[in-house]
């Protein structure tokens, strides 16, 4: 497990590891559909299995790999589970991101010359 620690900031380009983890937990629909459902706070999982139609199991698998990943964390309330977006991932990704060139020059035109003849 990768952790992504709420209120810490990654120096851009430092944990490629937390990252690529991130984009994983990014690249299902159902997460990012679960992570829509968190973008207005806390959610006890009996919500959001509501709001998705999944299926326990189902919903449990995606929470997991979002919570491994750090992009969700969640707090016990007796035998209810509430989760909600853990802001430190979403900064590590907005800074790894902004990090990366806007406008890359066109391929085999760097500063190396790897093409010249």
């Amino acid at each position: 497990m990768i952790a992504v620690h709420p209120g810490k900031r990654a120096r851009p380009g430092a944990n490629t590891a937390a990252v690529a983890r991130l984009c994983h937990a990014l690249s299902d629909e159902t997460r990012l559909a679960i992570l829509e459902r968190l973008r207005g706070g806390e959610q006890c999982v009996c919500n959001l299995a509501d709001l998705l139609s999944a299926g326990q199991s189902r919903l449990s698998f995606h929470l997991k790999t979002l919570r491994d990943a750090g992009l969700v964390v969640d707090r016990r309330d007796g035998r209810w589970v509430h989760y909600s977006i853990n802001p430190a991932a979403l900064s590590l990704l907005r800074d790894y991101l902004e990090s990366l060139p806007s406008a890359p020059g066109p391929a085999g035109k760097g500063e190396a010359g790897c093409c010249r003849k």
